[in-house]
């Protein structure tokens, strides 16, 4: 079983709400690409708030959970995910 297929099976219950549906959707390999730099984008900005905070009052946490969510999403489906999945995020798919 490759790598891919395992971190696939561990993360399926947040895939499948990503991959899911029948509906025709718009995909792009551009969005892929996109999705992947803004998934680094929100994780170094999570990392660069997590460590100038530290020692601070704890809402710096707020935003860390909130970009380091966002990033750690992005990149998973980016890396991951399906066509349906990319496509879903950009809001591609179409109703028929």
């Amino acid at each position: 079983m490759s790598l891919k297929n395992t971190l696939r099976t561990l993360f399926s219950p947040l895939l499948n709400i990503f991959e899911s549906g029948t509906e025709a959707y718009n995909y792009k390999r551009s969005h892929r690409y996109i999705l992947l730099f803004l998934g680094a984008i929100f994780s170094a900005l999570s990392s660069l708030v997590f460590w100038l905070s530290q020692g601070e009052e704890s809402g710096y946490l707020i935003p860390v959970i909130v970009f380091g969510l966002a990033g750690f999403i992005s990149l998973l489906i980016g890396l991951i995910g399906n066509d349906r999945a990319v496509a879903k995020i950009w809001g591609g798919s179409r109703k028929q």
